[in-house]
Parts: C-alpha cells; structure tokens; sequence
C-alpha cells in the first residue's frame, strides 16, 4: 500500500516536474526567461514510477510464516503460504511466525503451606497455520504478550498452590504436566497449540533452603545409623549363624566319630568271638586227639630228669620231698612193730 501510495506520488510529480520549461521572451527591449508547462518528451521519465507501482502489487512470505492479508484494515479469509505473491497495491500482507516458538516466564508464586517459590517456567508452542487470520483479527500479532503470558502465569500459580514446598520438590515433572494440561485447554481457543512445558528453575526463601538442608542432613545421618545398625545385625547374625554351623558341624563329627569307633569295636569283638571260636575248635580237637599214653609221653619228653623237692598235700599244704620221705618211712616203721 505504501508502495503504491509512493508510486502515484512518484508520477505525478515527475509529469508535472519534468513539464515545465523556461521560455525566453522580450519586454521593453530586454530578454527575460519565464516558466512554461507543456507537455514534452521528458515527461516520459515519470513513467519510471510505475516500476514503483508494479513492486507495490509482489509480495513474499519467508519460510515458516503465514501472510495475512488485509485490504484497507480488512483482514481477508485467505492467507499466503511461504514464496512469492501478488496482491493489489492497496492490500497489505502481515507475516505471522508459525515456527516451533519458545517463551519463558520467572514469576514468584505461593504453595499451599505459604512458602514463597520463585519460578522460571517455558512453554513451546506454534499457532495453527490454517487459523492464523483468526488469530490476528481476533488477537493481532502481539498473542503471545496478551493471551499467553496471562493463561501461563494463572495456570502456573493455581497448580503450585495445591502443593506444599516439599511436595513442588519431589514432584516437579507432575507439576509440570498438570500445568501443561491446563495450558493446552485454555490456548486452543485461540488456535495456538502447546507443544511442551517444563519447569526450568524453581527457587525457594534462604530460610526454607536451610530447613531443607538440614532435614536432608538429618535424614542422611539417620539412613548411615540404619545402616551402621543393619550391618551390625547381619554381622551378628552371621557369626550366631557360624556358631549353628559349628556346633551342628561338631555335633555331626562326633556322632560319625562315635558310629565308626562303635563299628570298630563291633568288627574287633566279632574277630575276637571268630578266634576264640577256632581257639576252642582247635582246643577240642586236641583234647579229643590226646590219649593218656600220649600224655605220659609229652610228660616224659618235658621232664628235665630232676625229682619235685616239694609237692601239695591233700589239704592244700605245700610240703618238701625230704619231709614226704620221713613220713614214709615213719608209717612204715609204725607198721612193723608187733603187737603187744
């Protein structure tokens, strides 16, 4: 349009300019020069401006945008693709960008337990291409300052006040998706699609930080006596368990030691009992084979020639040879005396 408006401008005033002319005429004697407009062939120079007129009439989209046409304000039904267009000279073209966008927001917000947390939290997002005149006749082009950040800062701020500051740590991720769910409801009124969302810093008081570190500290020395105790447990169990082993160890090692040592003594009194059996049999045999010549003889063939100097009596009473012989032969003599 603005093209346009200069190319009129450009030809009318190169026309006019290029028609007017000095003239020379006399008066009272003297030669004076004054300014004509006709019409000549300079005046072919202001067609020049209609170079400027037909630029007016192209226009090109960069990639990753969508035209917007507009006719004297009018934003048109249609929209131009990436590449090359015409357009009529009064119409205007406004390049929205339909690119994967990134935009970020730090704000301070409140959880549940009234502990302030400050926050930087982004959003990826596109608007949809076939819905890109709606959203510059309903919005213009500044959508992301007037739709967006007020629908991020709201959703961010009421998801974070249903959580206390320990949960916002331990549950970032579902804090985050709970917004992203929110956000995709409310921006796709206004044909812009969430593609992502993430909490990129979140930050606490100095007091809060201290607590938190101190409860961690504790925790952790906490998890090291547990440990510390379980270990002690399992080393203590161990050792009672060792002691069972050992003992049931013994215990076997005697009773094995007892049934060999008992095995042992069977197997020696049954080759006790097997020899003194043959010991008799053999005795028996013996005994059976010996006759009283027999014996006389081994009697004989064992005397060394010599006499008993003593001998046992009937009552038990070991007596010498000398004292048998006077005996003898006192009971002899007692015999041969008459009788009176």
């Amino acid at each position: 349009m603005v093209l346009f408006a200069l190319g009129l401008v450009a030809i009318v005033a190169l026309f006019i300019f290029f028609g007017f002319s000095m003239e020379k005429y006399s008066e009272f004697g003297k030669v004076k020069q004054r300014p004509v407009w006709k019409l000549n062939p300079k005046q072919f120079i202001a067609l020049a401006g209609l170079i400027v007129v037909g630029l007016s009439c192209v226009t090109s989209v960069p990639t990753g945008h969508t035209g917007i046409v507009t006719t004297f304000g009018k934003v048109e039904n249609y929209t131009f693709e990436a590449g090359v267009h015409v357009k009529m000279p009064w119409q205007d073209v406004v390049k929205l960008d339909n690119r994967n966008q990134k935009g970020s927001l730090t704000m301070t917000c409140f959880s549940s337990d009234i502990q302030e947390v400050s926050m930087i939290y982004s959003v990826n997002y596109q608007i949809e291409k076939t819905n890109a005149q709606e959203i510059y006749r309903s919005i213009g082009t500044s959508y992301y300052e007037t739709v967006m950040v007020p629908r991020i800062q709201e959703a961010v701020k009421s998801v974070v006040a249903q959580y206390t500051a320990d949960e916002l740590i331990e549950s970032r991720n579902e804090l985050s998706d709970k917004i992203m769910e929110i956000l995709i409801k409310d921006l796709e009124t206004y044909n812009i699609v969430v593609l992502s969302t993430a909490v990129e810093d979140m930050d606490f008081t100095d007091a809060f930080t201290a607590a938190v570190e101190a409860k961690q500290v504790a925790a952790q020395n906490k998890l090291q006596a547990e440990i510390a105790q379980a270990q002690a447990t399992m080393e203590a169990e161990a050792a009672a368990q060792r002691k069972v082993i050992e003992a049931q160890a013994k215990a076997e090692t005697d009773k094995i030691n007892a049934e060999a040592e008992a095995e042992v003594k069977k197997i020696e009194a049954d080759a006790a009992e097997y020899v003194g059996e043959k010991e008799a049999e053999i005795n028996k045999l013996l005994a059976e084979s010996l006759t009283p010549e027999l014996l006389e003889f081994y009697l004989l063939e064992a005397w060394d020639g010599k006499l008993p100097e003593t001998f046992v009596g009937e009552n038990g009473n070991v007596m010498s040879i000398l004292d048998l012989a006077a005996l003898l032969q006192q009971q002899q003599q007692e015999t041969t005396q008459p009788t009176e």
